[in-house]
This record gives structure tokens, C-alpha cells and sequence, in this order.
């Protein structure tokens, strides 16, 4: 089949602001890809991962130059791991699915997917702020995600249990622990019920998890790309984090659960703030998850018409 891919970026608002460690988001910038054969269009949404330099431009550029009629299997040497590779696999997956008559899940051999529990995010701020926030948020769901930053994360993490006392609470430290005394800034958190700390120390420092007392769980982010990361991490970590925009597609998604369940690693699969497109193939890749945090979506100020919604904490299509 001589399937052709083409690209281009679309910019979404981000209801109020996304902060994290790193800085605060009004919008979303991301490449959309269209696979056509035949009068069959697929899609596929990809959102750069900034800490690479990717940017929604380049992507595109990217996956207007790749040659008619490549397949999947292709696309994987074609395309280094990265938000092109997943908008253009993802837009693969699609139209094959399409032109076998099928949804994807089941082109994929996939089991039929049902709604799943979801974190929701509860951006960096001041610990009042966040208070506020989590105690509007576990109004909606069980599970509160908390972006940290290192210095007077303890703080943050009191005052959201305050704010909702039932939560579930998962943290992502985006590498600020760094430097810090992690066993003890770790006791402190488990013993506020906080559940799972994610990338704790910077990428490439992993090291420095070895030999810590299991107060709670780590999980890796950004030191866990790909396939290749994961026999490295696998004494380091309790379980990783599988983003599509990292790792490049819903194909290398879905190798990568396999072979983390095969070595014992829990699995958490999250995303970057997207549409609903990009969080369809997530959620494929997600069913029987530890851990998911596919709340791209609803942190955006509008949406796509077919579009994921939340209900009784649970995401799934509308």
C-alpha cells in the first residue's frame, strides 16, 4: 500500500496554566498526523517533548519528508523515538485498523478497552493555592497527581491532604529532588499517604536511588525513554512511566509494557497536555496499568468534538 503521511502543528489552550518545576504552559502546540490511502484518512496527534528541543514545527517537517508507502515497521528506523514517530505511527495504526474494518484495539489483538481511573493533575503553586485546587479536583476524581519542585515540597503535600483527606495521592518531582536527602524527603511524604514519587532525582543520576529504603515507590520518567532504558533501570526504579511522545508510538508503547511486566516492572502510563487524539492510543496502551495519568485532555480549555470525558473518576471516550 502506498500510504502517504503528511503534517501540520495545531495550538490548544490550556484552561488557566499548566505550572511545573520547569515553568508555567498557556497552550499546547502539537503535530497532527494524516495517513491517507486510498480516500481513508488515519490520524495521529504527537506533542514535542521540550526538554529534547523538539518543537511542533520540526515534527511536522519531519513527517513531510518521510517517503510515500512506508509502513510501521519502517517508521521505526525512519524516525528516531519522539513526538513525530508517535503522531506518524499512531496515524498508521489508524488507518490500518480503518481499512481492515476494525477499531484499533482490535487490528491490535488487544483486549476491548473499558474506562480507566485517572490522576489528575495538581499544578506547582504555593501550598494554599494547591490546597484550593486538589480540594476542587477530588471532587472529580480519587487520584490527585502533585507537581513538585524540592524546596518546600513537604509543605505542598500537608496542605493538599488537607484540602482532600480521601485522595489517593501520587507526586511527580521532575528531577528536583536532585541533591536533596530523598530517603527522608520520601518518609515524609509516605507518611502523609502519598503513594508513588515519580523521577525524584535528574536523568542520568539514577544511581543515586540505590540502596534507599522503600518509603515509597519510584517511578521513572524521563530517565525511561524506550525499550533500550529499561534493563538499566530495572534494579533503580519499582516502575516506569511509558509516554507515547517519548518512547515514539503506540507500536514501541506497547513492546515496552511487555517487556517491563516480563522484568518485573510496574508500569504507569502517562502524556504530555494533548487533544483526545493524542490520548486514544494511550488509553489502548494503558488498560491493566499500575498507575494512569492520561489527564492531557481535561486540563485544556477546549477539546476536540470525539473527544475522552471524565466520569465517577474514570476517563474513557465519549
Amino acid at each position: 500500500m502506498m500510504i502517504k503521511l503528511t503534517a501540520h502543528v495545531e495550538r490548544w489552550p490550556v484552561a488557566g496554566a499548566f505550572v511545573i518545576a520547569r515553568g508555567a504552559k498557556t497552550h499546547v502546540d502539537v503535530v497532527v498526523a494524516k495517513a491517507i490511502f486510498d480516500g481513508v484518512c488515519g490520524w495521529g496527534e504527537g506533542t514535542p517533548i521540550y526538554y529534547h528541543g523538539e518543537t511542533a514545527e520540526a515534527c511536522a517537517a519531519a513527517i513531510n519528508a518521510l517517503p510515500d508507502g512506508l509502513d510501521r515497521a519502517g517508521l521505526q528506523i525512519a524516525l528516531p523515538r519522539g513526538a513525530a514517530r508517535n503522531a506518524a505511527d499512531c496515524a498508521l495504526w489508524d488507518i490500518e485498523a480503518r481499512l481492515a474494518g476494525k477499531a484499533v484495539w482490535q487490528f491490535a489483538g488487544l483486549p476491548a478497552p473499558k474506562p480507566l481511573q485517572t490522576a489528575l493533575t495538581v499544578s506547582l503553586a504555593e501550598p494554599a493555592a494547591m490546597e484550593a485546587d486538589a480540594r476542587e479536583k477530588a471532587a472529580r476524581v480519587s487520584i490527585l497527581k502533585l507537581k513538585l519542585a524540592g524546596e518546600g515540597d513537604q509543605d505542598r503535600v500537608r496542605a493538599v491532604r488537607r484540602g482532600a483527606p480521601d485522595a489517593r495521592i501520587i507526586v511527580d518531582a521532575n528531577e528536583a529532588w536532585t541533591g536533596r536527602d530523598i530517603a527522608a524527603e520520601a518518609a515524609v511524604l509516605a507518611a502523609l499517604g502519598v503513594e508513588m514519587v515519580e523521577q525524584p532525582v535528574k536523568a542520568g543520576m539514577d544511581d543515586l536511588l540505590s540502596g534507599l529504603p522503600q518509603h515509597v515507590p519510584f517511578y521513572a520518567d524521563e530517565s525511561c525513554q524506550d525499550r533500550a532504558d529499561l534493563q538499566r533501570l530495572a534494579g533503580l526504579y519499582d516502575g516506569i512511566n511509558i509516554k507515547l511522545d517519548k518512547c515514539g508510538g503506540l507500536t514501541e508503547a506497547l513492546a515496552m509494557r511487555e517487556e517491563a511486566r516480563a522484568l518485573g516492572v510496574k508500569v504507569m502510563v502517562g502524556c504530555m497536555l494533548s487533544t483526545s487524539l493524542g490520548i486514544a492510543p494511550a488509553w489502548l496502551a494503558a488498560q491493566g496499568a499500575d498507575w494512569v495519568d492520561l489527564d492531557g485532555p481535561l486540563l485544556l480549555a477546549r477539546d476536540r468534538d470525539a473527544r475522552f470525558t471524565l466520569e465517577g473518576g474514570a476517563i474513557g471516550p465519549m
